[in-house]
């Protein structure tokens, strides 16, 4: 919890004070920007900014060309890859970032099914795996999608520039983990590619990663499908499946296999793979599939690559829970789009929007941390995390209430974003968290601006 710093000021110069914009006073303003945004995250530019003035600079800022993506974003970066030791997990995927099939913004590419306009956006997150604690973004790219052309065989996707390479780039652009640190990549089907699993090695990185295609063949001989099938059982569990709109909730009884399992290079490669060198790639593979699901219900079934040693049931139990973390990543798509409303965006150029995601972003990884707190420890003591005029004034604002562990703290913070708190209601979501600490921070300008005033 001590990662988490509650003001949004000092929040603001910790994550960007350390940006290189070409000029100290854009370095400043960054700052400003990113403290106001962070208060009211889902509200529009206009509205963040509160006065012309501030946001004519913001603009200002948006529109300098050092004022990149990467320039706002990488100090947050490497400040979330300087660990020191321990395992950290790094949940990958991409999501659209559509504004829309009307925006003008210049230089923006398809998205959707070419209805939209915007670009794909890959984001690795780091969580600590044992208390599910959100680090930060370890790395993100941006790429704008580019038709197919017309005709093009296999040989000639692979040595072009293709939209399968976000996984390589990400991997490059988190780069390997500090001596004593170990970072497990963990990706769903998407990064089931050769080249991925090289660059994964050649960074000294480790994997989790799901597999897409059972049919493929494997050193061993055969599909990789066929060695599945006569593994022996290596264990089982049990799984509390939620309801969908198909199917009620259910336990799923789930059996565990594992292998050792060679990989090899595939007959068409790209440049970058020829170079490389490698051949083939030893790793363990994982299997899970559920037992007698109920009549009409698809059985759960996945199978997973990793490099971590699997040598008995409790290291398979392991690297399942590292991949059933993967979900991660989509909450932090969830906060980036609806907590912080990127695709409501409307800045004039692709550049201009990219920057303001680069800035989002990190704002959304706050919304993820502010949610988590009280889900971690929630009966620590409110005054060793929260500052006392917080409680003070939350006190002010709902009385009578209970304020004195960190989780009822943030339930009744929680409250006045709209949080009913109700037997049936469960713990509060970030989205009325932060609806709630956008009231309490009004509150504590009005209180120093009355103080200011008056003595």
């Amino acid at each position: 919890m001590a990662g988490v710093e509650l003001d949004v000021a000092k929040w603001a110069e910790k994550q960007f004070g350390d940006c290189d914009l070409g000029d100290e006073r854009r370095s400043r303003r960054a700052v400003r920007v990113a403290w106001q945004v962070a208060a009211d995250p889902d509200a529009s530019t206009p509205v963040q900014m509160e006065k012309w003035s501030d946001l004519k600079a913001a603009y200002r800022l948006f529109d300098c060309e050092e004022v990149t993506f990467d320039n706002l974003a990488r100090p947050h970066w490497q400040q979330t890859c300087s660990r020191s030791a321990g395992v950290w997990l790094v949940l990958g995927d991409t999501t659209e970032i559509n504004f829309g099939r009307f925006c003008q913004a210049e230089g923006l590419g398809p998205v959707g099914k070419n209805d939209g306009r915007g670009f794909l956006l890959h984001s690795g997150l780091m969580v600590e795996p044992e208390s599910d604690e959100v680090v930060g973004l370890a790395g993100q790219v941006i790429r704008h999608r580019q038709p197919k052309p017309p005709g093009e065989h296999a040989y000639q996707t692979l040595g072009r520039d293709r939209e399968s390479l976000v996984w390589g780039e990400l991997i490059d652009e988190i780069g390997p983990p500090p001596e004593g640190a170990q970072f497990v990549h963990v990706y769903d089907r998407g990064a089931d590619n050769f080249e991925v699993f090289c660059r994964l090695l050649l960074t000294r990185n480790d994997w989790v990663i799901r597999a897409a295609r059972l049919n493929r063949k494997i050193a061993e001989g055969g599909a990789l499908g066929e060695l599945l099938d006569k593994l022996p059982l290596a264990g089982s569990y049990d799984l509390s499946v939620r309801a969908t709109h198909q199917t009620a909730a259910r336990m799923a009884r789930l059996e565990v296999r594992y292998s050792v399992v060679s990989l090899q290079a595939p007959h068409f490669r790209s440049p970058w793979l020829r170079e490389c060198g490698i051949e083939t790639i030893a790793m363990n593979v994982i299997t899970v599939r559920e037992l007698n699901p109920p009549s009409g219900v698809q059985p759960l079934s996945w199978v997973l690559f990793t490099s971590l040693p699997v040598e008995d049931f409790d290291d398979a139990w392991r690297v399942i829970g590292y991949y059933e973390k993967r979900w991660g990543v989509e909450d932090f798509h969830k906060a980036l789009k609806t907590g912080c409303r990127l695709e409501s965006r409307q800045l004039q150029t692709s550049a201009r929007l990219e920057a303001m995601t680069a800035l989002l972003s990190v704002v959304a990884v706050r919304l993820l941390q502010l949610r988590s707190i009280a889900r971690r420890d929630p009966q620590r003591p409110t005054h060793e995390v929260v500052p006392a005029s917080w409680v003070t004034t939350l006190d002010a604002l709902r009385p009578g209430r209970p304020l004195g562990t960190v989780r009822q703290f943030f339930r009744e913070l929680a409250g006045l974003g709209g949080f009913l708190g109700r037997n049936h209601d469960g713990e509060p979501g970030w989205i009325t968290l932060w609806r709630g600490f956008e009231k309490l921070q009004l509150a504590l300008r009005a209180i120093r601006g009355y103080r200011q005033r008056c003595g």
